[in-house]
């Protein structure tokens, strides 16, 4: 599948190496023979992650294999030292996460705009001979040589920062829901795994505030093992600050696909039942009102609402429901 939507690659990177320090001795016309005054080398430039907003994928750097920070340059007489190696720095949409490739250990993590992270440091550059003079010896003939750079293969991993994101089985109208609420234009169709990648939406609210929703490809059972395309984008759950629960009303048991979901989240990982949950059931045009009122009664008992994305049926009440919970602490 060609997508542009790009959420994990992995890049070789090498850090910079320190420069050389200098092993110079002071000579002028009517300075024979003088002291040391060689220079420190110069660092090896960092390979730095920068949080840029206005990206959204990891797209821009699906083909870049190898990031290599520039080199420190050595020192030099008169106790000048080398320049700095310049840094490489990638930029990266927000909600992204380095990690060691061999290790698995989190190097890095951009929440914030212009929020600046090293991830691998460049080499420290040698001293030169000046720092190894003594009253005994005016004129050592030795300096450091500079660090090596550090190579690693990293791993950049992008989990979707949403304040709101869609929970469902596929076919469930997540898709449709954030079209309608959203400037969004997501693939839907009527058949299961329509959507394939992450969509992200903006929802205008009252007083020209706003949120941003994000609709995650859907859920099976089994998908916390990997079944369906469950790892590929149940971590960008993780990010949203709530979790809406789309399960559509003609559903065999209403109770019994949320508790699935639920379950799918919890075995993928039990710190996201800890977030705000609501409940949204979906496609409500398709039965008379007497009937709601009977499913109504048997709603588990977390903040519900009956929508329709084609009549936007409920939909004021949902976008008041999920401000007031995204704000309840303010």
């Amino acid at each position: 599948m060609t997508s542009n939507f790009v959420d994990h690659i992995k890049i070789y990177c090498r850090s910079g190496k320190g420069g050389a320090g200098s092993n110079h001795l002071h000579r002028a016309k009517y300075v024979p023979k003088g002291g040391a005054d060689g220079g420190d080398g110069g660092r090896g430039g960092h390979v730095i992650l920068k949080g840029n907003s206005h990206l959204w994928t990891l797209l821009h750097l699906r083909y870049t294999r190898h990031v290599k920070a520039e080199n420190g340059k050595p020192g030099a007489g008169q106790q000048k030292s080398g320049s700095f190696g310049k840094d490489k720095v990638i930029e990266v949409p927000l909600g992204t996460i380095a990690k060691d490739a061999e290790t698995d250990e989190v190097l890095a993590e951009i929440t914030e705009h212009g929020q600046t992270e090293v991830i691998i440091e460049g080499g420290k550059g040698g001293l030169g001979n000046t720092h190894f003079k003594s009253s005994t010896n005016q004129t050592p003939r030795y300096a450091q040589p500079g660090l090596p750079g550090i190579e690693k293969s990293v791993i950049l991993e992008l989990k979707i920062l949403a304040d709101v994101g869609l929970v469902g089985f596929p076919n469930a109208g997540k898709s449709t829901l954030l079209s309608v609420v959203t400037a969004a234009k997501p693939k839907i169709a009527d058949y299961p795994f329509t959507t394939l990648v992450p969509n992200l939406g903006i929802v205008p609210y009252r007083g020209h505030k706003s949120f941003a929703m994000a609709d995650i490809p859907g859920i099976i059972e089994g998908a916390h093992k990997g079944k369906g395309i469950g790892h590929r984008f149940l971590r960008h759950i993780e990010r949203n600050s709530i979790l809406l629960f789309i399960i559509p009303v003609d559903a065999e048991s209403i109770i019994d696909e949320y508790n699935i979901l639920e379950n799918e989240l919890k075995q993928f990982n039990p710190e996201l039942l800890d977030k705000e949950r609501v409940l949204a059931v979906s496609k409500c045009d398709l039965l008379p009102e007497q009937e709601l009122k009977k499913i109504k009664t048997k709603i588990p008992g977390i903040p519900c609402v009956f929508i329709s994305s084609h009549t936007n049926m409920g939909l004021v009440e949902l976008k008041d429901i999920l401000w007031k919970s995204l704000n309840k602490d303010i």
